[in-house]
């Protein structure tokens, strides 16, 4: 149990908690920011008093913006902290977020591992990670808002919280945010990729692929050991999409690591059996990982590679927030991490 989780009940837990007729509007008043005042949540006495003992804390938010008009975000919930990042384009906004205190999936290139896994973030803290977000950044429409789970943590590792998370988010009576619009990226758990795929509202899936031998995914990743690519890549290939639905497939760009035109030859091999979009991602360099990007020109050949071996969708994702260090791969919060040992 956590301080924040009266956001993850539902309208009709609500309404068994009040005793009262409806729990629709003090769902609304909860979960959609913009009706809220200076001090949060406009909400009855009684409701208030019996929704705080069921926590309804908010975490405090340090902000950082970013030159290219991002802004990553601190949340501090306790002792704890996550970080998130808000990027606007045009009139949306790609809202990033964690799922998880640190991580435990290892993956080489990632500052977030440096951190190891301290714990998983309850479903109300991801929901307050989120509101707190829009009410400090927006946008005020959820129209305009995409929710990526990209952010600190393995959101299948701890998909109980997520897929609770993502139903109330989803839920009409509040933001009423679309599935359409929410991606959950994983590292490749099989057996939770197959439950994703059976939630309710289910959002879109994003893979972290990232080497295209099992020796080299072993050794950039840990949990290859576990699921081989075979494996893998017949998880995606049974997972159920949506008319003109796509997987994504994330794919860091290392240089001399895995960013050979064979490998461009094997990545486009991977997807051959499902509908995919290959997201390629130039690294982002951090202090936590001794790895390069690619040039341009490398980049470039890398994906005229794909192209020559099998057509399909491609695009190079230039990570934002990276002079305020809320790029791609590079969130992490090493103080959390010298807590977390000073507390085992």
């Amino acid at each position: 149990m956590s301080g924040c989780d009266a956001w993850a009940l539902s309208p009709e837990e609500i309404r068994t908690l009040l005793t009262q007729p409806s729990g629709a509007a003090p769902f609304a008043a909860l979960q959609r920011p913009w009706l809220w005042d200076a001090g949060g949540p406009v909400l009855s006495s009684r409701a208030r008093l019996l929704l705080r003992a069921k926590g309804l804390a908010l975490p405090a938010l340090e902000i950082s913006p970013s030159a290219d008009g991002a802004t990553k975000l601190l949340c501090a919930f306790g002792d704890d902290r996550v970080e998130a990042v808000h990027m606007p384009r045009k009139e949306r906004v790609t809202l990033c977020l964690s799922s998880q205190v640190g991580c435990a999936m290892g993956c080489g290139f990632c500052a977030t591992a440096s951190m190891g896994f301290r714990r998983h973030l309850f479903a109300g803290e991801i929901v307050a990670q989120v509101l707190t977000t829009l009410r400090a950044c927006g946008p005020r429409h959820p129209g305009q808002l995409t929710l990526v789970f990209m952010g600190m943590g393995e959101p299948l590792h701890n998909l109980d919280n997520v897929g609770r998370a993502i139903e109330i988010l989803c839920e009409p009576q509040g933001l009423g945010l679309s599935p359409r619009r929410i991606t959950v990226s994983t590292s490749g758990l099989v057996p939770e990729i197959d439950a994703l795929g059976r939630l309710s509202q289910r959002p879109l899936l994003a893979l972290s692929l990232n080497a295209t031998t099992d020796a080299l995914r072993n050794e950039l990743m840990p949990i290859g050991r576990r699921y081989p690519l075979a494996t893998l890549a017949a998880a995606l290939a049974r997972f159920p999409l949506r008319a003109r639905e796509r997987i994504t497939l994330e794919y860091v760009l290392l240089a001399e690591v895995n960013d050979s035109d064979a490998d461009a030859e094997r990545l486009a091999d991977f997807g051959a059996a499902f509908p995919h979009h290959i997201n390629l991602i130039p690294f982002n360099e951090h202090p936590h990982a001794p790895f390069r990007a690619p040039s341009e020109a490398r980049i470039d050949a890398f994906a005229k590679a794909i192209l020559a071996r099998r057509r399909t969708l491609i695009t190079v994702r230039r990570s934002r927030a990276r002079d305020v260090q809320g790029a791609c791969g590079q969130l992490v919060q090493l103080h959390a991490a010298r807590h977390s040992q000073a507390r085992a």
